[in-house]
């Protein structure tokens, strides 16, 4: 080789060693960033010059031109990113789930430094002392302001549950509005990576981590799988529809139900639509919707997958009352998997249950030839009234409850106190058109309490007191809360396994880097020295023959 090829050599290890120096550097100062994958430099020999062919030897004559800085990739692992995305979704899905439990329990338990139970036990005390003395206007003016604050205490309750069955509704909007823009954010990335690839002079590798850094987000909130084609472009599927492919984006649709206000995330690609006056496309989303909340939550299914999904299953589709626990509704619906849509429907059905048995004994009590019992109206008394029918006729029969006519229903949104009993208690009087103690209406209120009657769902066959039911569904909702709270436990502890040995392979390691610093800081240091030694050489040539 001639000494001016000669220092094509260095020169080629001089930039070689510079690149790869640039790298380790871009390393270390990345060490701390999230979703960076560590960089990996890949050097190979430039071309050769032959310098004779002869096909009787083993090789060519050839000479080299010294080394290249041939690639610089990611360092990741397939298998490892598709079970981490996957044990994150799942992970998201019992942290919503186990969040949702949490604060029902909190609802249940607690109502401004009074809990529920404590306005039950009070309605039952305050009938138990009516019973010792029926006759006693302070034991009837007791019942009344007991019932008053069971009424009132049970509609905080069921408030608050519509309240935060409202927020999850919120909160579902968000995380579609999030998934549509990382959606929006994956395509721009996707461009700008295939622009690059295309090229082929070098790897998008900070494109690369941005994209997967999405991915990891996305995978989180919703069930995902992706490809990546031969153009550099990943296409994203969401529930098994595409979200991200090529050049288009699929977003996510929010159908807005006018009666609840809920939010449902429907695919518009897959709805049906109609046209309205002004032009605007009114979606039927039958067949059209994102998740189905139908389907069993299962590991095994795959269906316990995404945040999102849990915070839709949580809340529900509508305001559940009683009537939902009906054996034809409840299995043919997805209560029994919403968390907040099942406690709402059985704590219904106990102030339902209540409500309902208190006033039929006032019923049964009238006697259809006097007044007794009977409001200045002339109807039976209740000492719950539904705000807007009547719950009984004139002659102390109830009048039947619609399902579908919710004005006609006991539910806890459709009551109030009777105002008359609740100014004047005493109107009560427990004491019969022929001066006798109605001693027997005063039991029979208290064998209300002590009646095991009364089962939380269908799926449940222990019979319960009033006081035993909501006991029973506080420690229903208690122990779905600690299991759904040791799932997430031991799910955090598969991602953060899963995680540390992702980041053994795209992880930084100070000590390698400075490792490699010093071999390229070396190879730097050597191929400067040869330069130097041939420059010198062509310095004594040109001297000694000029």
């Amino acid at each position: 080789m001639s000494l001016m090829g000669s220092l094509y050599v260095g020169t080629s290890g001089l930039q070689t060693s510079q690149n790869a120096l640039n790298t380790t550097a871009h390393n270390m100062s990345n060490v701390d960033s999230t979703g960076y994958a560590r960089q990996q430099v890949s050097l190979s020999t430039k071309t050769y010059n032959t310098l004779s062919i002869n096909a009787s030897s083993v090789a060519n004559q050839q000479v080299g031109l010294g080394v290249t800085y041939s690639e610089v990739r990611q360092v990741r692992d397939y298998f490892l990113d598709q079970t981490y995305r996957k044990e994150s979704g799942r992970s998201a899905f019992y942290e919503a789930s186990a969040e949702a439990l949490e604060e029902v329990e909190s609802l249940l338990g607690e109502l401004y430094g009074v809990s529920f139970s404590e306005s039950l036990d009070n309605l039952w005390q305050a009938v138990q002392e009516l019973a010792k003395n029926p006759e006693n206007s302070v034991n009837q003016g007791l019942l009344m302001q007991r019932a008053s604050e069971f009424l009132s205490n049970g509609q905080a309750v069921y408030n608050g549950l519509n309240d935060y069955q409202d927020n999850l509704n919120l909160q579902v909007k968000e995380d579609v509005d999030r998934i549509n823009e990382i959606g929006q954010q994956l395509k721009t990335v996707n461009d700008a990576i295939r622009k690059i690839e295309v090229g082929g002079f070098e790897n998008p590798n900070d494109l690369l981590d941005q994209r997967n850094k999405l991915i990891d987000e996305l995978s989180s909130l919703a069930k995902i799988s992706y490809e990546e084609d031969i153009y550099g472009t990943v296409n994203v599927s969401i529930e098994g529809e595409p979200f991200v492919t090529g050049d288009s984006v699929y977003e996510i649709g929010l159908h807005l139900d006018n009666v609840t206000g809920f939010y449902t995330p429907f695919w518009p690609q897959n709805a049906t639509y109609t046209l309205d006056a002004d032009g605007k496309k009114i979606y039927n989303i039958e067949n059209a919707k994102v998740f189905n909340t139908a389907q069993p939550i299962s590991s095994d299914l795959d269906s316990d997958i995404g945040g999102l999904k849990a915070l839709i299953v949580a809340r529900g589709d509508h305001r559940a009352d009683y009537t939902d626990l009906s054996d034809a509704t409840y299995y043919d619906s997805t209560i029994s998997q919403s968390v907040i849509m099942n406690v709402q429907a059985e704590f219904d059905q106990l102030i339902h249950s209540v409500v309902t048995a208190i006033n039929g004994v006032f019923a049964d009590a009238v006697d259809p030839t006097t007044n007794y019992m009977r409001g200045e109206d002339g109807n039976p008394f209740q000492m719950f009234q539904k705000i807007a029918t009547a719950g009984y006729d004139a002659l102390g029969a109830p009048i039947a409850e619609d399902p579908n006519a919710p004005e006609t229903l006991y539910t806890i949104a459709n009551l109030q106190i009777n105002s008359e009993l609740a100014e004047q208690p005493s109107k009560l009087g427990f004491i019969k058109e022929d001066g006798s103690v109605d001693q027997e209406t005063a039991d029979a209120l208290k064998a209300l309490f002590t009646a095991e009657e009364y089962n939380l769902n269908p799926n449940v066959t222990k019979k319960n007191t009033f006081i035993g039911y909501y006991s029973d569904l506080v420690s229903q909702v208690a122990n779905s809360g600690q299991v759904y709270r040791s799932i997430v436990t031991s799910q955090e502890y598969t991602v953060s396994s899963i995680e540390a040995a992702r980041q053994q392979v795209i992880g930084v390691s100070t000590d390698e880097e400075l490792t490699n610093m010093i071999k390229f800081q070396n190879a730097y240091n050597a191929a400067s020295r040869y330069i130097n030694v041939i420059d010198e050489m062509l310095e004594h040539v040109l001297t000694a023959l000029g």
